[in-house]
């Protein structure tokens, strides 16, 4: 059994706590990341980098590398196969606001990789895989935190970022509130070209119907599709290549050859953690918060997180600020959770799959309306692309 003294531990090497640890090397703290699987995750999971979170990204020296690996998406695209397209919405209506006036569609772990191969010689960092959190104990002076290969390391602050089944949640009886859907998502990777049979389609396209919405997300040499599954399918029937081609044929012109390369299920949450610090500790990314992916809120809000996090760790490492400056960031970063991922998600949900005539057209009306006028529009896109989020954590 080995000891190790840092000032920060990270528990998972995903894309939240990789940036949390970049961002603390970077103001000359060590830190050491902990992840339970063998080498960095290969599953694409989130692929979304909203304008701001690419602007904090560049901030750190990850946003050009990334952006080489990813697709540009400058537009997002509503429609309803009841009354066709809706409305379609250009970033460069709110190029002043950001560097990057467009969706980047970018697996996460493509940034994963990035961040290791730039922190991997740094005398600052230290990852350990194979070492998932076994269990933890906090005192006033610090944190002891035991892994599953017996190693011991005593840090002054620990981050939980490993995932929605956190163990440092768990460990501290961190309640984990909210509610799961009842359908789950189907995600079906094809390498049909859809916008050649789809004309006008966006990189970024979302369809409202009342039987069963679909999204539309274009990754580099393939397209996403995504759709819900009736509550009553099984898993292994929903997972089956059949049900795919069935699924994919239901969005496309008959006849269309739609080679399927990847087939996800995903069962949905909307959970929060009451509190996003507990003393010594804290959680960010999902293991303080999840949700549907509609909107792909969910990873930014982690990265969000980190790095609302890391500047106020750094502070009160470096004597700058005192220790309450930290309870900051529960204040902040649960609030917006709360008032922008949870609501912004579950509404993006709700209107898709709306149903009655009457929130048909309240989603209609909106999209329209936010379409017709630039004033409108650039509300819409501070929304959606979680500029309004990050405005609305600083002034709390």
């Amino acid at each position: 059994m080995s000891k190790v003294q840092r000032p920060v531990v990270i528990a998972g090497a995903g894309p939240v706590g990789m940036t949390a640890a970049a961002d603390l090397v970077r103001q000359g703290i060590p830190v050491t990341v902990l992840e339970k699987s063998a080498a960095l995750s290969a599953e694409s999971r989130a692929s979304t980098f909203h304008p701001p979170t690419l602007d904090l990204l560049d901030d750190l020296g990850f946003a050009k590398p990334l952006i080489a690996q990813g697709l540009k998406a400058p537009q997002v695209q509503y429609g309803s196969t009841v009354d066709g397209e809706l409305g379609t919405f250009d970033f460069s209506a709110i190029s002043d606001l950001t560097r990057h006036p467009y969706r980047l569609q970018a697996e996460q772990f493509k940034l994963t990789r990035i961040i290791l191969e730039a922190l991997k010689d740094n005398p600052l960092f230290d990852i350990r895989f194979n070492s998932e959190v076994a269990s933890l104990a906090q005192d006033a002076n610090g944190v002891a935190v035991t892994t599953g290969a017996g190693d011991t390391l005593q840090c002054d602050w620990l981050i939980g970022a490993d995932g929605a089944n956190s163990v440092v949640r768990r460990h501290q009886d961190i309640p984990f509130d909210g509610f799961t859907w009842a359908e789950r998502f189907l995600v079906v990777t094809t390498s049909a070209d859809i916008a050649a049979v789809r004309p006008g389609v966006t990189s970024v396209s979302y369809w409202a119907d009342p039987q069963r919405w679909h999204f539309l997300l274009r990754i580099i040499g393939a397209w996403r599709v995504m759709l819900p599954v009736p509550a009553e399918m099984s898993d292994d029937a929903a997972r089956a290549p059949e049900y795919a081609r069935e699924s994919l044929a239901s969005v496309l012109p008959a006849g269309v050859a739609a080679p399927i390369e990847h087939i996800t299920l995903y069962r949905v949450h909307q959970r929060v953690a009451t509190r996003f610090r507990e003393g010594r500790t804290f959680l960010a990314g999902d293991a303080a918060h999840i949700n549907n992916p509609l909107g792909g809120m969910g990873m930014n809000g982690g990265l969000h997180d980190a790095l609302n996090l890391t500047a106020r760790l750094g502070r009160v490492i470096h004597g700058k600020d005192g220790e309450d400056t930290l309870d900051g960031y529960d204040r902040q970063r649960r609030a917006v959770t709360m008032e922008a991922i949870q609501t912004g998600t579950i509404r993006n949900k709700k209107n898709l799959e709306a149903r009655t005539p009457e929130d048909r057209e309240a989603f209609r009306s909106e999209i329209r309306k936010a379409v017709a006028d630039r004033e409108k529009t650039r509300e819409f896109l501070r929304r959606i692309s979680m500029i309004d989020s990050l405005q609305r954590a600083a002034a709390l």
